[in-house]
């Protein structure tokens, strides 16, 4: 595994969930409080910003174009012809986090309260209909989701409990929640996460200056030290999905570093899964 690279040289005050977007071949990523949605073509240097309403937690491609993005009150849908929402439920205190999407094309969000108070935040699944499906509550900072190449298993991140979660897949609905790995004290908490072609999840650690990549059974297989403090999450992209995109944050520091807030990439760091698409 080589060292790591800038990708996108940037000042966010939360950069968080990398995507690739497998159609246009570019990265999606969002600074959450900045309210602001990035996207960068790494072939041709080309990046763009989107600002949105609400502070956004996530955005997504869309199969028919455009971007579903997780909102503080809810999850809208952006194009050509505009923004609507798609599910609009504001709660005080509340704001979105982060998101996946899944095989079957629904978006899984999550939700957490500004003041991190347990047991505010939430998992829900939500369709391109607008079908939304409770899936977790009582969740502090509901974060890193995704799902074993199989579809068999999903992982789940709460931060505050330091633990990658996994449960079984059925009828697409998590069961038998079991931890998968739990990270220690003074190595900081877990965020964001990828699951690789091999299965293996990879994991940001905030606080923690480092991803690890974890096996399916929760062995520790490889450690990546950063040079910031906070990075987020991680995801896989480049035309053969072999590089390791990791987006950090300054939020919180005195002092941080100079590529705080930048998005990092490791070149050939492993092989990721090609992202589904929204089916909104």
């Amino acid at each position: 595994m080589t060292g790591y690279d800038v990708a996108v040289r940037e000042f966010a005050t939360l950069g968080e969930g990398p995507t690739w977007d497998t159609e246009r071949q570019r990265l999606i990523w969002v600074d959450i409080l900045s309210s602001r949605v990035h996207t960068y073509d790494p072939a041709s240097g080309r990046r763009t910003v989107l600002t949105t309403e609400q502070h956004v937690g996530a955005a997504k491609p869309r199969a028919g174009g455009g971007l579903v993005l997780n909102l503080r009150d809810g999850v809208g849908l952006h194009g050509p012809d505009g923004f609507s929402w798609l599910h609009h439920e504001p709660v005080p205190g509340r704001r979105a986090n982060d998101a996946a999407v899944a095989a079957d094309g629904s978006l899984w969000a999550g939700t957490m309260r500004y003041d991190e108070a347990p047991g505010g935040g939430s998992l829900f699944r939500i369709t391109g209909d607008g079908t939304v499906t409770p899936v977790l509550d009582d969740v502090a900072v509901s974060n890193g989701t995704g799902w074993s190449p199989d579809g068999r298993l999903l992982y789940y991140i709460d931060s505050p409990t330091r633990r990658i979660d996994v449960f079984d897949m059925v009828d697409d609905a998590p069961v038998g929640r079991r931890p998968l790995a739990e990270i220690a004290e003074g190595h900081g908490f877990p965020d964001g996460l990828t699951v690789d072609a091999d299965g293996c999840v990879w994991v940001a650690l905030w606080d923690g200056g480092a991803v690890r990549r974890y096996t399916p059974d929760g062995r520790l297989d490889r450690v990546l030290p950063l040079p910031v403090r906070r990075p987020t999450a991680c995801a896989f992209g480049g035309a053969d999905l072999t590089d390791l995109y990791i987006t950090t944050a300054r939020v919180g520091l005195e002092e941080p570093h100079p590529l705080s807030g930048s998005v990092l990439v490791v070149p050939g760091a492993g092989k990721g899964l090609p992202q589904p698409a929204f089916a909104g």
